[in-house]
């Protein structure tokens, strides 16, 4: 299997999340990639991630795909408690309902970043998956595309993932995510359901701040009930109240933007959404793409202008925080809950307004105070 599978495998210098290798005195330098590779939608501008006629698009399909699909979403709720929302809205943010044609090929991919990646030791594992996959003729070599990370079928699955949540949901023998609607769906609904879904809940809400809210509550360690929320001045959006059952839930705040954007209350569901890709931003477009297919409704909230911020000035800012004593959580470069609550912090600590975001003006505050 291993010998199929390598035969004209070459590095894949194309590739983003690659480690350039040394390749000692006097041997010719690695070859460059004269792509220039945009940061991850995920980790870029929250606004960015959120274009309002893109979504209210993705929604128009994905209401088209409920007429289409319904009977066979109404077995998958019915035998895993996940909404036919919910599963489409994956279905289109992975791979826009089938229509986004998956660029690579999964075994060079994945040899690739486990030979030269920034995380080898995970794709290593996921290799030796991808190559028991073929060895078990789950899917030819040919029909193995997937994305740069290995990510394979109508909604993404890692190999790792296909061996532990992929079904064969149509009864024909086969768990096939790359060419049969049913059985990629089916899969998906299990995983969300194994990795904790919780049937009938949502995903979380949209909600306002009242002026001078403490944005560093954000994050799952300030997780309180609902009813709590409330007591702080937090309100539901577009005039809505939460139902009376709903008010002994424990959710959390998230501030994709900090102060500088929409704001919302998170319950479970979306904790189990970010187990699929651990972006907040991710999570939410799923949550948000899942409510308009039923309600067609943007956001109430805005988003002000923000500075697009590179990865390495974020590690920096991380670290000078750190240092000022602040827990900044995994010094990354990413944007996560746990360093825009510092970020906020830091920004109290030293009087400034809290809007738990950075920005340049920020940067250079850390900078001269560290110094």
């Amino acid at each position: 299997t291993f010998n199929e599978a390598m035969k004209g495998v070459t590095i894949n210098w194309s590739l983003p999340d690659l480690i350039y290798p040394d390749l000692g005195p006097g041997a010719p330098a690695a070859p460059r990639n004269t792509k220039k590779h945009r940061q991850q939608a995920e980790f870029a501008r929250p606004s960015n991630y959120f274009p309002n006629r893109s979504i209210s698009q993705m929604a128009k399909i994905g209401r088209g795909r409920l007429n289409r699909w319904k009977d066979t979403l109404t077995k998958i709720e019915e035998q895993y408690g996940v909404q036919k929302n919910v599963v489409l809205a994956i279905w289109g943010r992975e791979t826009g309902y089938g229509n986004v044609k998956i660029p690579h090929d999964a075994i060079r991919a994945l040899t690739t970043q486990a030979f030269i990646g920034r995380r080898k030791d995970e794709f290593r594992e996921e290799l030796l998956v991808a190559l028991e996959i073929l060895q078990a003729g789950h899917v030819s070599r040919k029909r193995m595309a997937s994305s740069w990370a290995g990510a394979m079928g109508h909604t993404q699955f890692l190999p790792s993932h296909f061996m532990k949540f992929a079904v064969d949901f149509n009864g024909d023998g086969r768990r096939d995510i790359w060419g049969t609607i049913p059985d990629a769906l089916a899969s998906t609904a299990n995983y969300l359901r194994q990795n904790g879904w919780e049937p009938g809940k949502a995903w979380g809400y949209e909600i306002r701040l009242p002026k001078g809210f403490d944005c560093t509550l954000e994050g799952p360690a300030g997780a309180r009930p609902i009813g709590e929320w409330l007591d702080l001045g937090i309100t539901r959006t577009f005039g809505r109240q939460f139902r009376g059952d709903r008010l002994q839930e424990n959710a959390f705040l998230v501030l994709p933007a900090g102060t500088k954007g929409p704001a919302f209350l998170a319950l479970n569901n979306f904790a189990v959404i970010k187990t699929y890709n651990k972006a907040d931003l991710y999570a939410l477009y799923v949550g948000h793409l899942a409510d308009r297919i039923y309600n067609n409704r943007r956001f109430e909230g805005r988003w002000a202008r923000m500075e697009n911020l590179r990865r390495n000035e974020v590690t920096r800012l991380q670290e000078q925080i750190a240092q000022a004593g602040i827990d900044v959580g995994k010094i990354d470069g990413l944007l996560g809950a746990k360093t825009r609550a510092a970020i906020g912090a830091y920004q109290k600590k030293r009087g400034l307004r809290p809007t738990c975001y950075p920005s340049r003006s920020l940067i250079k505050n850390v900078k001269s105070a560290s110094n």
